[in-house]
């Protein structure tokens, strides 16, 4: 693939339409490993983050599987279809494009929310600090939150929009195991940022509301980014020791 082709394509699925043509060739068979995270960074010339969303894709349709401590082995020939049949968008597009449209609702909500509006939000924000104590931590709070923003618009077509993109979080596979990873790894949302927002929007500054719904969503990349990572350090953590105990028996004979 030329250079300028490969512009046109988003990073990770570069990454995916290789290894998968790997696989479909024989070239990665049924229970090998495939190369660590850096070397598949430096193959493809893109950061780790990339290649792990790559890896969450590949696991996806059934073609790869994360071992604890381990690493990543195929297990099947294959593409699971089935597996792919949901639009294929990852986490962080999905949050880029939420950055965009929610930060111009929130922009507009600043005039044109009402008092009750305002009201209803505060109950939000109190529904999600319950939800965030509990161990589960159910975010239909931060749903109802971001869709009363987009509703308090006055704008019909920008809200069905952002419903639309908070449906992908459950329609795209690709989100849902992000996210699903972030969740085990603690990811809760962060009211404080909550408050900020409504803080701007009772203000009724709409810069401000930008602002700070753009500062949200940018920060929840940072910890999407953080919460997968956990699980790669602690991978390698794994591996390591049990290298260094190899060595150890080895030493001793």
């Amino acid at each position: 693939m030329t250079a300028a082709a490969r512009d046109t394509k988003k990073l990770y699925r570069h990454i995916v339409d290789n290894v998968s043509a790997d696989i479909a060739a024989g070239r990665l068979g049924l229970g090998q490993k495939l190369p660590s995270e850096r070397e598949l960074a430096d193959r493809f010339q893109v950061s780790r983050p990339t290649v792990r969303e790559a890896m969450l894709a590949l696991e996806i349709r059934g073609l790869v599987e994360a071992r604890h401590g381990s690493g990543v082995y195929v297990t099947n020939a294959l593409p699971t279809e089935a597996k792919n049949a949901g639009p294929n968008v990852s986490a962080f597009e999905l949050l880029e494009a939420r950055s965009l449209l929610e930060g111009e609702a929130a922009a507009l909500a600043a005039v044109t929310l009402s008092d009750a509006d305002i009201a209803s939000l505060e109950e939000i924000l109190m529904q999600m600090e319950r939800e965030n104590e509990t161990e589960t931590g159910d975010e239909y709070a931060d749903r109802r939150f971001h869709l009363k923003i987009a509703e308090s618009s006055r704008n019909p077509a920008l809200l069905s929009a952002v419903e639309h993109l908070w449906e992908l979080r459950h329609s795209s596979p690709l989100v849902e195991h992000t996210l699903d990873r972030a969740r085990r790894n603690g990811l809760k949302p962060r009211v404080n940022e909550h408050r900020s927002i409504l803080a701007a929007l009772r203000a009724r500054d709409p810069e401000s509301a930008r602002k700070a719904m753009r500062a949200h969503l940018s920060r929840v990349v940072d910890d999407l980014l953080m919460a997968t990572e956990i699980e790669e350090v602690e991978r390698v953590r794994v591996e390591t020791a049990a290298k260094r105990e190899e060595y150890a028996r080895r030493r001793a004979v």
